[in-house]
């Protein structure tokens, strides 16, 4: 029982507090301001042009049957078609299914099968892996649209051009039936497992609202700012972190990059007036090389933000003496954005850790035990030295579950806290240091890779009795995929093995070991388990020595 009458404030709250609404507001406050830029084919949209274009998507979606928890799966490079849909789908209830434009036919097949879209709208470059994914899937999605500069591109069979789809259809506010609550899911982000499925991770309204709002808060961001996300917008950290979500509801500016480019993306920040770039290490480090060797004003930046690697001091430096004194660093997971920040003011000298926790978040390092799951007050001690697990608390910006998956929903999540399978340290200040993983998970350009999935499809060749996939150092791409195989067949060549990944419809090209080399045998734990971490020290190694050669 409340002390005051809370009727009003609950249905105002829970069904007025929204992502849309507060996008909507900027539509009336800035209409004529810009809110995407499209440098690569000189257009923009102003906040009421943006508006016109997402109704007339979301009138054609809703004319076409899409409703309310209905689910659109997106398969789009940042595009203006990728925000026209951002915002289309909210005035309809629908879900917005951001998928990896770069998963290979067969995982695009599993993706389809197991959300069950009714629709596609995807990438005019990943045309062929989409068209035979809808061929082979189960589930038969009848409405599919090839977007986003299809000019080279010959519309396959069966679908549909994003023009021909909107062309007629009226810029008006659709009509719907349904009132918006903050607990709908209008958001399905994707994030790697050990199968070739992803787990699917579900954002609600509210989710939205206050990821934006930790942006806004934590960079400051406002009206004025202009951002530059150089990382894909179908990651947490891509529509989160400076993408669409927070740009867009502050009433800010976002410029697109289909590709990142470094050179262009330092043109771009005199030329747009670019406050907020947002990448991972391994693309700021192209930055500064861009920049020693063709030194563009870099005057207007007010910040740099670099997730998805830790930052290391010497990094750091670099960054801070070539580009702007203005680097952040945040650390989190898809499920739950970003829990620790680096700010400005923490730099170098933090370099190095991921920070303390986030203003509305804790981060925690509990205990590590072999046949259970550590309690979230099983604390190792605060010494900068005893190790644990990294678990984190963020009730603002995660569901705490996956799509159609209790398993693991029931492995990552434990009363209010998600477990994130990092291994790190922490001071008597709860300042984290990460130093690795329980589990094997490789990282490249930002995606997370895990060896079994890899390892599984090796196995199948008819050649390969066993094998063991681990990482190695890349100066692009931060690591590298390394493969150790035992062969069944003597004839077995290195070329044979990477034709064989090449070609294989269930490995997506970032997931391709780059490195291989067949040795007698491998190296297995007392229990059989193989032994990644002992593989992975000696990986380094090998690449030095050329025992792991180039496919």
């Amino acid at each position: 029982m409340r002390t005051y009458d809370d009727t009003m404030f609950k249905d105002t709250f829970e069904h007025e507090f929204t992502w849309l609404n507060g996008v909507m507001r900027n539509v009336r406050r800035f209409s004529t301001r810009p809110a995407i830029i499209d440098p690569e084919t000189n257009r923009h949209w102003d906040y009421q042009s943006l508006n016109k274009e997402a109704n007339k998507l979301a009138n054609a979606l809703q004319k076409a049957g899409i409703k309310k928890d209905d689910v659109v799966m997106g398969t789009l490079r940042n595009s203006p078609e990728f925000v026209f849909a951002y915002v289309a789908l909210r005035k309809l209830g629908a879900i917005f299914l951001c998928a990896n434009y770069n998963l290979s036919s067969g995982e695009m097949k599993l993706l389809i099968e197991h959300n069950e879209p009714k629709a596609v709208i995807y990438t005019a470059n990943s045309a062929t892996n989409i068209k035979e994914a809808v061929e082979k899937s189960a589930f038969k999605t009848e409405l599919v649209i090839i977007a986003d500069n299809i000019e080279n591109t010959k519309v396959p069979a069966g679908h549909i051009s994003y023009e021909a789809f909107v062309q007629d259809s009226p810029d008006t506010e659709p009509q719907v039936k349904f009132r918006p609550h903050i607990y709908d899911e209008v958001l399905r982000l994707c994030t790697s497992g050990t199968t070739a499925l992803p787990k699917c991770v579900p954002i609600n309204d509210i989710n939205e609202v206050l990821s934006a709002h930790d942006v806004i808060m934590h960079y400051p961001m406002n009206a004025l700012d202009v951002t530059l996300n150089m990382t894909p917008w179908f990651h947490r950290g891509g529509c989160h972190s400076g993408g669409i979500c927070p740009t867009l509801y502050a009433g800010a500016s976002a410029v697109i990059m289909r590709q990142f480019r470094p050179h262009t993306a330092l043109k771009w920040v005199n030329e747009y007036h670019i406050t907020y770039m947002m990448g991972t290490p391994a693309n700021l480090k192209m930055l500064v090389r861009a920049q020693e060797k063709e030194p563009q004003n870099l005057s207007a930046i007010k910040g740099i933000v670099t997730m998805g690697a830790p930052l290391s001091r010497t990094d750091c430096m670099e960054f801070i003496e070539t580009l702007t004194p203005n680097i952040f660093n945040g650390y989190g997971t898809t499920e739950t954005f970003w829990n620790s920040f680096l700010r400005p003011y923490n730099l170098p000298e933090g370099a190095g850790s991921v920070g303390g926790s986030c203003t509305d978040d804790e981060v925690r390092i509990v205990k590590i035990f072999d046949d259970k799951k550590a309690e979230p007050n099983d604390l190792i001690p605060q010494d900068s030295t005893a190790e644990g697990e990294v678990i984190i608390k963020s009730p603002a910006k995660t569901t705490y579950s996956y799509f159609k998956n209790e398993k693991a929903t029931e492995e990552k999540f434990y009363k209010g806290w998600m477990y994130t399978g990092d291994v790190g340290t922490w001071d008597e200040n709860c300042i984290v240091t990460i130093k690795g993983r329980k589990d094997d998970m490789i990282v490249v350009s930002g995606e997370n890779i895990f060896p079994a999935q890899i390892e599984e499809i090796l196995n199948d060749h008819e050649k390969v009795k066993d094998s063991i996939v681990t990482a190695v150092p890349d100066k692009v791409r931060g690591e590298a995929v390394a493969a150790y195989i035992v062969a069944k067949d003597s004839s077995l060549t290195i070329q044979e093995l990477g034709e064989y990944c090449t070609s294989h419809s269930m490995l997506s090209k970032y997931k391709r070991p780059r490195y291989f080399a067949i040795v007698d045998e491998l190296p297995f734990t007392t229990t059989g388990k193989k032994k990644h971490y002992e593989m992975k020290r000696r990986a380094v190694e090998d690449l030095k020595q050329g025992i792991l050669k180039k496919a």
